[in-house]
This record gives C-alpha cells, sequence and structure tokens, in this order.
C-alpha cells in the first residue's frame, strides 16, 4: 500500500468517479444496474443512457426494494441517494428485503456528515454509520479518497449483503497511489508512532495527518490508522496500536454515538489506556460553507492535535 498524501486537493470529483466507474462495470457485467432516486445529477450518472440506470424518483423506500428484488433475480444493483435518505428514510427496506432476506445491495449514501454543507441539517446525516452497523452482517465504509472509491465499488459488485458506501460528491485530498486495493475489515496504517494512536476515516483522515505532522514538530510521535471498513472493524490492528501507544484518540465526520468512535470503543474494553474523540456531539446539522461547518463542529486537525496533548498531559 503506496501512501501519497502531500497536502494537495485532488482534482478528481467524487460524484464523477462514481459515475466512470458505474458505466466501466455496467461495460463488463451485464448485470450491473444502477437506481438513483431523482439524483443522477448528483452521483455522476446524468446522461448516461441504458435500460440498466432507473430512476426511482424521490422514493427511496421503494428505490432499496426494487434493488432487493433485482438482487435476488440474479442482477447485482448500486442504489443511490444523499446519505439520510439512503440511511434512516430507507433502513426498514435496507433491513428486510436486502440484508434479512440475504439480496446482495450496494447502497450509496452521498454528501455524509458536514460534507452536506449548504443542503444544511435536514440534508446531514451524522447517524447513518450508526444504523448501518447495526445490520448484522453489514458491511460499512467511510470513503477516505478517490482510489480507495475506485476500488470499493468494483469489489462491492460480486460481496454478499448489504454494503453501505458514505462518500462526498466534491473533491478530496488523496492518500492512496491510484489502483490501490483495499480489504473489508483490514486497516492501514499510515504513519507509525510511539506517543498516540489517531483512528480516523473519511474526510477526517487528512485531519488526521496533518494533526500527527504538527505534533510532530512538539515531539509528540503519533501512528494514523484508517480504517478503511468501519464494520467490520480490524480490532487486531486497533487493539495492537493502543497498546504500543497507550493513548488513542478517534476522529470522525459522524456522531459519535453508534459510529467510529463507539466501534474503537468496543474493541478496546478492558484496556488500559487513556480514550478520547473528535466527532459530532449529541446535535443537528446546520447550513453552511464546509469550512465553517468544520470549525462550528470542531472537525479540524487542530482540535485533534488539542486531545492528543490534553490526554498526554
Amino acid at each position: 500500500m503506496e501512501i501519497v498524501y502531500n497536502g494537495n486537493q485532488d482534482s478528481r470529483l467524487y460524484k464523477a468517479v462514481i459515475g466512470e466507474t458505474i458505466d466501466a462495470l455496467m461495460k463488463e457485467d451485464e448485470k450491473v444496474v444502477w437506481l438513483d432516486a431523482d439524483l443522477r445529477g448528483c452521483s455522476g450518472t446524468a446522461g448516461k443512457e441504458g435500460d440498466r440506470y432507473i430512476n426511482c424518483g424521490i422514493a427511496e423506500a421503494n428505490m432499496i426494494g426494487i434493488a432487493a428484488g433485482l438482487s435476488a433475480s440474479g442482477m447485482k444493483p448500486y442504489a443511490h441517494s444523499f446519505g439520510p435518505f439512503a440511511s434512516r428514510r430507507a433502513y426498514d427496506q435496507a433491513f428486510l428485503a436486502a440484508g434479512y432476506a440475504g439480496n446482495a445491495v450496494t447502497i450509496i449514501g452521498t454528501d455524509p456528515g458536514i460534507t452536506a454543507a449548504f443542503n444544511g441539517g435536514t440534508h446531514m446525516p451524522f447517524e447513518d454509520m450508526a444504523l448501518y452497523r447495526a445490520m448484522p452482517e453489514a458491511t460499512v465504509y467511510d470513503i477516505t479518497d478517490v482510489p480507495m472509491l475506485i476500488d470499493t465499488l468494483k469489489k462491492a459488485k460480486d460481496m454478499p449483503g448489504v454494503k453501505y458506501i458514505r462518500v462526498p460528491r466534491a473533491g478530496s485530498f488523496q492518500i492512496y497511489a491510484d489502483g490501490s486495493s483495499f480489504t473489508p475489515g483490514k486497516g492501514v496504517v499510515l504513519r507509525e508512532g510511539t506517543d498516540a494512536l489517531i483512528v480516523a476515516s473519511g474526510i477526517m483522515v487528512k485531519e488526521a495527518l496533518e494533526a500527527a505532522k504538527a505534533l510532530a514538530q512538539e515531539g509528540i510521535e503519533c501512528a494514523v490508522i484508517d480504517p478503511i471498513t468501519v464494520k467490520p472493524l480490524d480490532v487486531d490492528l486497533v487493539r495492537e496500536w493502543a497498546q504500543k501507544t497507550g493513548v488513542v484518540v478517534t476522529a470522525e465526520n459522524h456522531n459519535r454515538i453508534g459510529g467510529l468512535t463507539s466501534a474503537v470503543e468496543d474493541a478496546l474494553i478492558g484496556m488500559p489506556l487513556k480514550f478520547g474523540h473528535v466527532a459530532v456531539e449529541d446535535t443537528w446539522g446546520e447550513v453552511g460553507p464546509l469550512d465553517y461547518l468544520r470549525e462550528r463542529f470542531d472537525l479540524t486537525c487542530d482540535h485533534i492535535a488539542r486531545v492528543v496533548r490534553e490526554l498526554r498531559a
């Protein structure tokens, strides 16, 4: 696994990559089908023609039911909507028609957490990972960068069960080399360190790396882990590095209840260490530009560094 992060923004947009990758998958596998909740312009699939692109309208629950039926008939469905609607609005159908019934459905929730930005609190899911983590046998991704998204979309095609992929629509920072391969339940150590461990997912991976860089200038060496999947979590890797450092901080663009923070806390039960988190607290979302929202919800590299310092004091 080659780490190529250099602090520069990746020019590729997630939504464009989704459209390009799905189109390529359709060409290689006639069983791939795309379902959208009247958001094809937001998923990069607008203008792409074919009877395997299905606009289900603003009816996410129905869309997931259709996806489950398609899976039962041998197709390989991907279903997309904004994060809150791909999770809480359609959860019963995802749980029963897909998960409980043993149908393989890939559900893509875009603009998770504060990345909903100007769409505001109604479109700002801080609870989507918690919902899908509670679903038996589900696989839950918090996408870090474009290479991870491409590999995840490709592998999800032939994976069993419900796969939930939370991913922004706009740009990102590239962490991994193009062509990188990821395994569900196998985390990646982005940086080694002996003084603290930062476990970060999604947009917070970049913030974790920046925090570790700043702390290193103070003589505090932090290990950074990207879990790749929040469920299943790489418990062995997290416990190994927690034991080495004795200080653990999680960083996620999600409510700390039920998300990455909860997963890591569960993994570390019984271990004598100091634990902190950088996550959304028990609150609602709001409208605003992303930079403002990062500060508003304290999802910054400065906050991560501050928590590490406080735990080590």
